[in-house]
């Protein structure tokens, strides 16, 4: 399925133009909001030929991700068989959320594993090309095609990983990039006063690598700015 959420494809949007989410919106019903009927069509139609699946994403609005797979790890065989296929540069550790696509083909003894790289609206080309990579080593793992390409680097397991948030409103600079490995204490940005009259230093609470970064300049207590996965 190329894309499931046409309404937002079509308006650079998450949400469906009743402001929903699809994804917050499984099962679904035939009589429900716009997110609720895709969501049951889908269910419908497409969820009884699935056996196996992977869910593509990008990140949110300003905010990237480095390529990276999410799921349930050490509770269901083929789940894990289909995350160690795939093989990308960071497996995570997820649990389920209600309402997603994930949670509702689980209940159905559906394994699904979640991709996700990039930020919305932008090509992330190295992204991609994981992506694509990852996906023929599934096929090849289930019988449905050649070996894909040898992972270009050791797969790490995440089973913990967590936000870093602003303490204080400002604009925000990083001073670190996806991907990085960050020590406890280390300074990974800092967020100044418009004036470039006070600037404070972030310092890292944990240790771990970054999968996931505030490209915002403007940022305001409380927001979300640098990811965290700490390896097994």
């Amino acid at each position: 399925i190329p894309i499931l959420n046409i309404y937002g494809f079509l308006n650079f949007s998450r949400e469906v133009p009743d402001g929903k989410d699809v994804n917050r919106s499984f099962p679904g019903h035939p009589r429900g909001s716009v997110a609720s009927r895709v969501a049951h069509r889908f269910m419908r139609e497409i969820m009884p030929l699935v056996d196996y699946g992977i869910d593509f994403h990008t990140g949110g609005a300003a905010r990237a991700n480095h390529p990276q797979l999410r799921c349930v790890l050490g509770e269901d065989p083929a789940t894990d068989a289909l995350a160690a296929a795939f093989s990308a540069p960071f497996t995570l550790h997820a649990r389920l959320r209600t309402g997603s696509l994930r949670a509702t083909a689980h209940a159905l003894g559906k394994p699904i594993i979640v991709y996700e790289t990039g930020e919305s609206l932008r090509f992330d080309e190295a992204g991609i090309e994981e992506a694509i990579a990852g996906t023929l080593r599934v096929l090849h793992y289930l019988g449905m095609g050649p070996a894909g390409p040898v992972p270009a680097r050791p797969n790490i397991v995440c089973y913990r990983h967590r936000w870093l948030r602003a303490r204080y409103a400002g604009l925000f600079r990083a001073h670190v990039a996806l991907g990085d490995f960050v020590e406890e204490g280390q300074i990974y940005g800092s967020i100044a006063d418009p004036y470039g009259g006070q600037s404070v230093r972030l310092e890292s609470t944990a240790s771990g690598y970054v999968i996931g970064l505030n490209y915002m300049p403007v940022v305001n207590q409380g927001d979300a700015l640098l990811h965290l996965a700490m390896p097994a």
